[in-house]
């Protein structure tokens, strides 16, 4: 006599590893393509980031949406300007002090500086990327030195530091000493935040303006993204100086 039992549990069997195996077969399927899509976004953001790079630059995070840029905000007379504020050449540097590719522009900028003098107008303006943690309280203490008469002096001392690899507040109340600044009122700006609001609204002006990372450097109003040759400075100036 056929064992029909028998028969069905085999049945039921071999429905139970069918629908076993196209579960897990799912499962192991989804899991894949969830890995593949991790390495496609990772993989985008990590080309974005390289090609930053290779321009010279330091990037926040990536804006949330496309947004639309207006005019970077003209030097104002309460800003540390070098040279003559009313030269026909305007230069606008957005920078982050504890950015390497900043360090490596300070260079440049210091050429250009020392090049053009008072053909020029050099203001420096904040933007201190959240992955610095220095970065923002170097930019108060140019500001607190700013106060006392020795902003570019203390700029120069910042990007000394940045470039030796000594960024923190207690080197730059040893440098306001060293300036020969006012220690207690220095140190009391600093401690206090008295300029925080001032590198917020001046990181506020440059995202308005278009400035997606650092340094970020305004001529006439025309955006050269990145730590660029001074050669390639030198062409827009003087093809500026000469009209």
């Amino acid at each position: 006599m056929e064992d029909h039992s028998s028969t069905k549990r085999s049945k039921d069997s071999s429905k139970t590893n069918f629908f076993l195996g196209f579960f897990s077969g799912m499962a192991l399927l989804s899991v894949v393509a969830f890995f593949i899509l991790l390495i496609i976004v990772f993989g985008n953001r990590q080309e974005v980031d390289l090609a930053a790079q290779a321009e010279g630059q330091d990037l926040p995070e990536p804006p949330a949406a496309e947004q639309q840029f207006s005019a970077v905000t003209p030097i104002q007379d309460s800003e540390y300007v070098f040279g003559d504020k009313n030269a026909k050449v305007q230069i606008i540097e957005y920078t982050d002090f504890e950015c390497p590719f900043c360090s490596r522009h300070y260079a440049t900028a210091k050429q250009i500086k020392s090049d053009y003098g008072n053909k020029i107008a050099f203001v420096t303006r904040h933007f201190p990327l959240s992955f610095h943690p220095e970065a923002q309280k170097a930019a108060e203490a140019s500001e607190c030195a700013g106060e006392q008469g020795k902003y570019w002096q203390m700029y120069d001392k910042i990007f000394e530091a940045n470039l030796a690899g000594n960024m923190n507040v207690a080197k730059w109340k040893a440098e306001a000493k060293s300036l020969g600044l006012n220690s207690s009122k220095f140190d009391s700006c600093l401690d206090d935040g008295k300029y925080a609001k001032k590198v917020a609204d001046d990181m506020a002006s440059g995202a308005a303006a278009g400035v997606t990372g650092t340094p970020a450097t305004f001529i006439n109003g025309e955006l050269v993204s990145g730590a660029v040759p001074f050669a390639n400075f030198k062409q827009i100036i003087d093809n500026l100086l000469a009209q």
